[in-house]
C-alpha cells in the first residue's frame, strides 16, 4: 500500500493517466509501435516485414512507383529502398522494368507470384488492423482513417 493507504498500480499502467497520455506524438508513435510489432509478427508467416510488405504492396497496385517515389512516400533512406526491393526480387515478387517515361529510372512492377503473396500479406494485415481497432467503435474506423491520412500528409483536397 502506498502512504495514501491506497493500492499502488505497477508496471505500464501506472503511467496510463500520465502527461505523455494527451501528447499526439507520443500516441501516434505508440500506436505505431504496437501496429508494427503486430503486424511484423502476422506478416512473418509470409515471409515479409512492414518495410517489405509495403514495398510489395505498392508494386501490386498497378501504380508502377519509382525507386525513387517509393523512398520519398515510405519515408525511407533510398539504400534501404533498394535492399528491400532487392530482397523482394531475389525471392522473384517484383521485377524492376525501364520506366517507359524516363529510361534512366526504374519502375518497380510485382510478378504474379508477388501479387498472390501481397493478397495473401494483406488479409493477415488486415485481421491485425481489426484486432487493433477492436476497441474503436466500427463507425470511426473510416474517421480514424481520415484523420491519419490527414496527419500523414496524405488526405485529398476537399472539392
Amino acid at each position: 500500500m502506498s502512504p495514501t493507504g491506497k493500492t499502488r498500480q505497477t508496471g505500464p499502467d501506472r503511467l496510463r493517466d500520465s502527461v505523455l497520455a494527451g501528447d499526439l506524438s507520443f500516441l501516434l508513435a505508440r500506436a505505431n509501435a504496437l501496429t508494427l510489432a503486430a503486424a511484423n509478427a502476422a506478416l512473418a508467416e509470409h515471409g515479409l516485414k512492414a518495410r517489405s510488405y509495403s514495398v510489395l504492396a505498392l508494386a501490386a497496385d498497378g501504380t508502377r512507383p519509382t525507386q525513387r517515389e517509393l523512398a520519398e512516400f515510405l519515408r525511407l533512406d533510398p539504400s534501404q529502398v533498394v535492399a528491400l526491393i532487392d530482397g523482394l526480387e531475389r525471392r522473384e515478387l517484383v521485377e524492376r522494368r525501364t520506366d517507359p517515361a524516363d529510361r534512366r529510372a526504374n519502375v518497380l512492377v510485382a510478378t504474379d507470384a508477388g501479387r498472390a503473396l501481397f493478397a495473401r500479406a494483406q488479409a493477415s494485415a488486415r485481421a491485425v488492423e481489426l484486432g487493433l481497432l477492436a476497441a474503436v467503435p466500427p463507425g470511426d474506423h473510416e474517421r480514424l482513417a481520415h484523420l491519419l491520412r490527414t496527419a500523414a500528409g496524405l488526405a485529398r483536397p476537399l472539392p
